[in-house]
């Protein structure tokens, strides 16, 4: 299924998407696409239910929103790329480096993307996300990690430089920015996709920044969702940010950091596109 949400701002209603077309509103099923509800068991309701007792709606009557409500949290793994690790100019990691980013940074996947005042280095970066799906911890091995997964979807990490990097502590500083999560179109929950095998692409203003594929990243998702698992109880709803491949702003030579008035475009193979202007 590939599940999300439609509707304004504060009004949001969980749906099925049918195809990029065309959705039901399934608020009959489940209050949305929260942790408690699918703590509740929200989602096998809704995968057991005949959706086509239900009406269907145009995707192009209402807005795109994040597909899922305000998530617990956001966890982020840092220079999880072979290529981008080289272009970054550091050493690959022995271990995953894990970040946050605030809830309050995740939006629709066409809302657009606000830049901070003053910023002149914010950067793009296209990522696959993990959408856990059970409520898990200590978890005793990479298979255990697939069972708890609900799907994926696109994540545009959108990082401020100059916080993340130049002011010394944590990144967390340069990537909670307000708008600095578009996420969406929705959720991809077939089991058969493989997130070892996805390409994914990041453009700006058309143009191709991004061209990479998962089979790049240095710990796979099995193996991060098993390792956050041993020191971060996991809840259905929790998002994982995977990484990102090579092509980043701060790496060109000289660097194109975002400006006002450019499209970001995200794709990844066998999930979908998102899209932002940047204000």
């Amino acid at each position: 299924m590939l599940i999300g949400r439609l509707g304004k701002i504060g009004s949001e209603k969980p749906v099925v998407f049918l195809n990029e077309n065309e959705a039901v509103f399934v608020d009959s099923l489940i209050d949305d696409w929260s942790r408690d509800a699918l703590l509740a068991g929200g989602f096998d309701r809704v995968a057991k239910s005949d959706l086509n007792t239900l009406p269907r709606v145009k995707v192009s009557d209402y807005r795109v929103a994040a597909p899922l409500t305000r998530p617990t949290k956001i966890i982020c793994v840092g220079l999880n790329y072979k290529a981008h690790a080289a272009e970054t100019g550091m050493d690959v990691p022995a271990e995953p480096i894990i970040f946050m980013k605030t809830p309050d940074s995740f939006v629709g996947p066409f809302d657009d993307i606000e830049i901070p005042p003053g910023s002149e280095k914010t950067d793009y970066e296209v990522e696959l996300a993990i959408v856990i799906g059970k409520q898990a911890r200590y978890l005793k091995s990479e298979a255990d990690a697939k069972d708890i997964i609900l799907g994926y979807t696109v994540s545009q990490d959108v990082s401020e430089r100059h916080w993340q990097v130049e002011r010394g502590g944590q990144w967390d500083k340069g990537k909670g920015f307000p708008t600095f999560n578009p996420c969406g179109p929705w959720i991809n929950t077939d089991p058969n996709l493989d997130p070892q095998k996805l390409q994914l692409i990041c453009k700006v203003d058309g143009g191709i920044r991004q061209d990479s594929n998962t089979d790049d990243m240095i710990f796979g998702v099995y193996h991060t969702v098993w390792y956050i698992s041993q020191f971060m109880e996991l809840f259905p709803g929790d998002v994982i940010n995977t990484g990102t491949p090579f092509g980043v702003a701060m790496g060109m030579k000289p660097p194109q950091f975002l400006k006002p008035g450019q499209e970001v475009e995200t794709t990844i193979e066998g999930i979908g596109t998102i899209k932002s202007r940047t204000v």
